[in-house]
């Protein structure tokens, strides 16, 4: 393994732990930025997959076994756009909250209030 792929295996990790961080907080445009972040991360992934650069694969430019590998670009170009989609919705939802609530903080859910009211774990027995 080169030092190149050890180095971007660093930034993945980094990229995928700082994502899975931020999902797990309460302000949706924190959530926002770590599905972000957990996007670039798996285009690393897909382009590091893809192998080292070679010649383009058209026919005639080079031999099928020298030629590069178009499939993982094709994928990570997919990734870009679903990605974007996605953040997309995800910002138009933060908005949202924003507007309606006057902050982006998710609320706890009544049920859980409850159930911490109560002291049950809001799993009823049958028994």
């Amino acid at each position: 393994m080169s030092s190149g792929n050890v180095t971007l295996a660093v930034v993945v990790g980094v990229l995928f732990a700082g994502g899975s961080y931020l999902l797990l907080q309460r302000s949706l445009l924190r959530v926002v930025l770590g599905f972000v972040l957990i996007g670039h991360g798996a285009n690393l992934v897909l382009l590091v997959a893809g192998g080292p650069a070679g010649p383009a694969p058209v026919v005639g430019e080079a031999t099928p076994q020298e030629a590069a590998d178009p499939l993982p670009q094709a994928l990570a170009i997919t990734a870009v756009v679903i990605t974007l989609g996605v953040t997309a919705l995800l910002l138009a939802l933060a908005d949202r909250s924003v507007t309606l609530r006057g902050d982006d903080d998710v609320p706890d859910a009544v049920e859980d209030a409850l159930a911490v009211d109560t002291g049950r774990s809001g799993v009823e027995d049958d028994r």
